[in-house]
């Protein structure tokens, strides 16, 4: 039997239970076999079915100044804590024996047996889950099970601040001890090595004999997520232009993977608006605050940069530009036209923000004629509210339908990797396709920081190509999909493309 292992690393207690649901849904379908992640939340309070706000020490005002988070969860039991430090398991595996309380037993056991492995002596209490060490309570446990597939699971306090325990009653148990396994040893415990003794423990209790190739820590990227040294001569005078002509790229501020094959090539995507944008998407690395006043000159500076590049084709984009009345669609329309001016057969791509929505702005980049007119909708709709605050999945979707209607060649781009479903995916491509977008993108998410929304999962290149097919099938006429696809990726290729 198969158990694939997701180290998710440090990660906030909402997005971890948005994506165990993911998870558990996934396992239902029977679309991938037994998971089990391995966590770190940063402080936060959650109360369980049979806990209330009564279980609470101090108000919710007092958290909230503290900085701790509080959730009302599906699992079983009552108030708990999780902190830095403390190791959280949740389980996503289908019980073939459809009993409960041996899976609960046998979880247990497992925390116990990696206590006992530090030459503790841990204990259990009739009727109240947990894990003891004398007095003091080391691990807490509550579960959830849906069709029989599990989710939630054991918390272990390894190094654990244990302050945050004084907020809540414990379970339910006034009064109750808090310990730690950096307590009792009295010295801090090394956790990627409590991590190894878990899953070793977990994978003899419940007999998962496959192995090991398939631990997945998130904050290590897979071997085709690695590219060469890129030349920098190249870069060096690409990047040497672009500061002469006072100019950006989007490849430089969102730290695109490509940058060194694609400035060897001579080509860039030319970041117009500014560097700074309005708005804080969370997959983003592009500089969120007040943005700088519109530099008239800009349009001109870049169709010196295409001339003197020798360019046949290239793309335009933007920041978010949510302070201007058109969002910025005179911009790029003055853009265009000072390219054609300098450059006749240079063929044009527009990357576009959603322009708030505007009809009046979106018509007037359509009405200069781009021979590509690209917006991304980023992700599925379900994580709009997470990965894209102030964006709308209709919205984008509406705009490639407006612009297609108007004769415009349109195009999008879907990263993933951000918790996704595979129905999620699918679901997104047939809008795509069904608001008249010609040409699609599917690359890999990749946080920019640790700080940015994190990466789920690291998609397989064998997936992208069953991605990019079913793309083909839905009838798409040009494709690219692959772990390090940008949406501007060999934009001329495509163009090609989808002209026939």
């Amino acid at each position: 039997m198969d158990l694939e292992i997701l180290d998710w690393g440090r990660l906030d207690y909402k997005q971890a239970f948005q994506r165990q649901l993911v998870l558990v849904e996934e396992r239902i379908n029977e679309s991938v076999p037994d998971r089990l992640v391995l966590v770190e939340h940063p402080p936060v309070i959650t109360l369980g079915r049979s806990g209330s706000y009564n279980d609470l020490c101090i108000s919710e005002t007092a958290l909230q100044q503290k900085g701790v988070d509080m959730y009302t969860v599906d699992r079983g039991g009552q108030a708990t804590f999780h902190t830095y430090g403390q190791l959280v398991a949740y389980p996503i595996i289908k019980l073939a024996e459809k009993d409960l309380h041996a899976y609960l037993q046998a979880l247990l056991e497992v925390g116990a047996a990696v206590v006992r492995s530090y030459g503790l002596k841990p204990m259990f209490k009739n009727g109240r889950p947990g894990i003891w060490i004398d007095s003091g309570k080391i691990a807490s446990v509550g579960i959830a099970v849906k069709k029989w597939v599990t989710y939630h699971g054991i918390a272990l306090n390894v190094n654990s601040e244990l302050d945050g325990f004084k907020w809540i009653v414990p379970c339910g148990h006034s009064g109750e001890h808090i310990t730690s396994l950096q307590r009792r040893l009295k010295h801090p415990i090394d956790l990627s090595e409590v991590k190894n003794r878990f899953l070793k423990e977990f994978r003899k209790t419940f007999d998962y004999t496959a192995p090991i190739n398939n631990y997945r820590n998130l904050s290590q990227r897979p071997d085709w997520l690695i590219r060469p040294a890129p030349n920098l001569s190249g870069i060096h005078q690409m990047e040497s232009l672009l500061d002469n002509l006072q100019l950006a790229t989007v490849c430089q501020s969102a730290r695109c993977p490509n940058l060194g094959e694609c400035f060897n090539r001579g080509t860039a995507t030319f970041m117009i608006l500014g560097t700074h944008c309005t708005r804080s998407c969370r997959f983003c690395a592009v500089t969120n605050s007040k943005p700088q006043a519109l530099d008239p000159d800009e349009p001109k500076r870049v169709a010196h940069a295409a001339e003197l590049l020798n360019l046949k084709y290239v793309v335009i984009t933007s920041v978010t530009r949510d302070d201007l009345a058109d969002g910025g669609a005179e911009q790029f329309i003055r853009a265009i036209d000072c390219i054609r001016r300098r450059c006749r057969q240079i063929k044009i791509e527009v990357l576009i923000p959603d322009f708030r929505g505007s009809i009046g702005a979106l018509q007037n980049v359509c009405n200069a004629q781009p021979d590509m007119l690209n917006h991304n909708v980023e992700t599925v709709a379900r994580l709009y509210p997470g990965v894209r605050p102030g964006a709308s999945y209709r919205r984008s979707v509406g705009i490639l339908e407006y612009a297609a209607q108007q004769g415009v060649p349109v195009k999008s781009g879907l990263m993933l990797g951000l918790g996704e479903t595979r129905n999620e995916i699918s679901d997104t491509l047939i809008d795509l396709k069904r608001s008249g977008c010609r040409s699609i993108t599917l690359g890999q998410y990749l946080a920019p920081s640790k700080n940015h929304y994190p990466v789920a999962r690291f998609v397989t290149p064998d997936e992208f190509n069953e991605w990019a097919e079913f793309a083909r099938q839905i009838g798409f006429d040009s494709v690219a999909a692959g772990p390090l696809v940008r949406s501007s990726y060999r934009a001329d290729e495509m163009l090609t493309t989808s002209m026939g």
